[in-house]
């Protein structure tokens, strides 16, 4: 019976030392995640009653298409325009 215990306790020394509850938020909609990471990160938030630090994301399960059945265009530094614009001068000539 004493093989088939699992173990609880994780290994000592193989994460790195940095390895910490970290809050990630989804800009596009403002969704908070609490998960561990070692992202370098300078700012924090208050999550739950508690401060972490935070790193934002651009977009997440909670507002990726994919995942919400709803098409949406997230267009970032205006990559949609500029493609349209090219595109649009392409189909002239």
């Amino acid at each position: 019976m004493a093989e088939y215990i699992i173990r609880k306790i994780m290994k000592k020394g193989i994460h790195p030392d940095n390895y910490r509850p970290v809050v990630f938020k989804d800009m596009s909609n403002g969704d908070c995640f609490l998960s561990k990471s070692t992202c370098a990160t300078k700012e924090t938030i208050e999550f739950e009653g508690q401060t972490y630090p935070l790193v934002k994301l651009e977009i997440s399960n909670t507002s990726h298409p994919f995942y919400t059945g709803k098409s949406k265009l997230v267009d970032t530094a205006g990559r949609v325009d500029r493609f349209m614009n090219r595109y649009a001068r392409s189909r002239k000539q």
